[in-house]
């Protein structure tokens, strides 16, 4: 069946132009010149977009947004036309649900674009439903419930999202289920960890560089933005981007567009920006460490992960989970959890989130005997008084005396240890676990708090085997 749109705008040009536009994409078209004439319309007919402008002689876009959420439930998408450079006034037709917006004078292809995109989200719903993406979240407790019903709604939008929650609670989770129940699912997902990129070679990462721009550039490079084209881009730890960077991202967002290091033309871009940091971002604004006016960008829609120890009643699914993901791996059969050790884990308040929970099973499926994992395999008494000593007054150490010296004998005993490298990576080992607890699993906190890079940390964690 051919789509069906209904655009509404007082100026017949441009309802000329739109038209013609989408009829050569086989989209019929019907026009209404006031919101009267629009809200008689929807009410006999169904359509499959509506593209309105903002101003309207008898009211305005936004009126008529809300009417359309109201009376279809969120389900038709809408697009609106606003004056260019009027930021503000897409933004909170964002927030109330709008689709998209396209500014005026109307970029053709831009239009084709979301056009195409909103067609998409339509023909996506039912195959979405079908296979259950939004079960990439697992849980029954009523706020996952809840953020599953977040994640369904947003997904009907293009707009950016800010995920927040705690390190290891799920948000790069939910930021895939957004794109897997949204228009770009058979799109790239690009995830970054913005902390990860060292400061020099940002710019060229997220934007890309020509051949011969600087030394090295051996080749074009497409950058991070022109590799999630038709996708979504997940700024993981956006709260970790340099200043000036913030600056270059904020306008890729708003003209929709990049240039290369070395390139004296700028590219198009068609990406969905989802982002996440564990910091408060509003603080980060609050301090100047990061932009305002990047902050309303990207936080048009806000959703929050719950943490793991607000919805204890779901650890023993995940854990369940976890265990025979971990089970199939090492390619036996999963051991089971005793009454103790699903008790343990049920208490236990868990400041890593399920990253944590995933580290303190796999670290117990190597440590149990038998098929069965005790409340002692999980050792989680030790992780507590590791809380707990973390949360002491530290005194400061003597300058002749590094810190981590003092829970070691100061030299190496063969009794114990089967090498000199055994017992360094003891020391290693027992450090950066000690690092990881203090600072809740957040992993570029804590190369800090050991003076070392976050690269040199993900290295020493794969060879040390703590990678997750």
């Amino acid at each position: 069946m051919q789509p069906l749109a209904l655009v509404v705008d007082d100026e017949p040009d441009i309802c000329e132009l739109l038209t013609l536009t989408l009829r050569r994409m086989d989209v019929a078209c019907h026009i209404a010149a006031s919101l009267s004439e629009a809200q008689n319309l929807l009410r006999d007919n169904r359509y499959d977009f509506c593209l309105t402008d903002m101003r309207l002689p008898d009211g305005d876009g936004l009126q008529l947004l809300q009417h359309i959420q109201g009376q279809k439930g969120g389900e038709l998408p809408v697009a609106v036309i606003t004056a260019h450079g009027n930021m503000d006034t897409a933004i909170s037709a964002l927030k109330m649900g709008a689709f998209d917006f396209v500014s005026k004078p109307v970029d053709l292809e831009r239009l084709r674009s979301l056009v195409q995109l909103a067609l998409r989200l339509r023909e996506k719903r039912n195959d979405t439903q079908a296979h259950g993406a939004d079960q990439l979240l697992l849980g029954e407790a009523e706020n996952m419930r809840d953020l599953r019903r977040q994640i369904a709604k947003v997904a009907r939008s293009d707009a950016p999202v800010y995920i927040s929650g705690e390190s290891g609670s799920g948000k790069e989770l939910a930021a895939r289920a957004i794109h897997a129940q949204g228009a770009r699912a058979d799109r790239p997902f690009v995830p970054i960890n913005c902390g990860a990129i060292p400061a020099e070679l940002m710019e060229s990462e997220f934007f890309g560089h020509k051949k011969g721009s600087f030394t090295g550039a051996h080749k074009d490079k497409p950058g991070l933005l022109q590799s999630a084209g038709g996708g979504t881009l997940f700024l993981d730890e956006v709260a970790d981007l340099p200043l000036d960077m913030q600056v270059k991202l904020l306008r890729a967002i708003q003209e929709k567009c990049v240039r290369p290091i070395g390139s004296s033309q700028e590219e198009a871009i068609d990406v969905r920006i989802l982002s996440a940091t564990h910091k408060d971002l509003a603080t980060e604004v609050a301090e100047g460490r990061f932009r305002s006016d990047l902050y309303y960008r990207i936080n048009v829609i806000e959703i929050a992960v719950p943490p793991l120890r607000e919805r204890a009643e779901d650890i023993p699914l995940l854990a369940d989970v976890i265990m025979r993901r971990i089970a199939a791996n090492a390619g036996v059969a999963p051991p089971q959890l005793s009454g103790e050790a699903l008790g343990a884990l049920k208490s236990y308040p868990f400041p890593g989130n399920v990253r944590q929970l995933e580290n303190t099973l796999e670290r117990a499926f190597t440590l149990c005997d038998q098929r069965l994992i005790r409340a002692e395999d999980l050792l989680l008494d030790r992780e507590a008084a590791q809380m707990a000593k973390a949360a002491e007054p530290q005194p400061t150490p003597q300058a002749a005396e590094p810190p981590l010296a003092q829970g070691y004998p100061g030299q190496f005993d063969p009794s114990q240890y089967g090498s000199l490298d055994d017992f360094l990576q003891t020391i290693e080992k027992e450090a950066i676990e000690s690092a990881l607890t203090e600072t809740r699993w957040n992993r570029t906190a804590a190369a800090q708090r050991l003076g070392i890079s976050f690269r040199s940390l993900r290295y020493r964690l794969k060879k040390l085997g703590l990678e997750d």
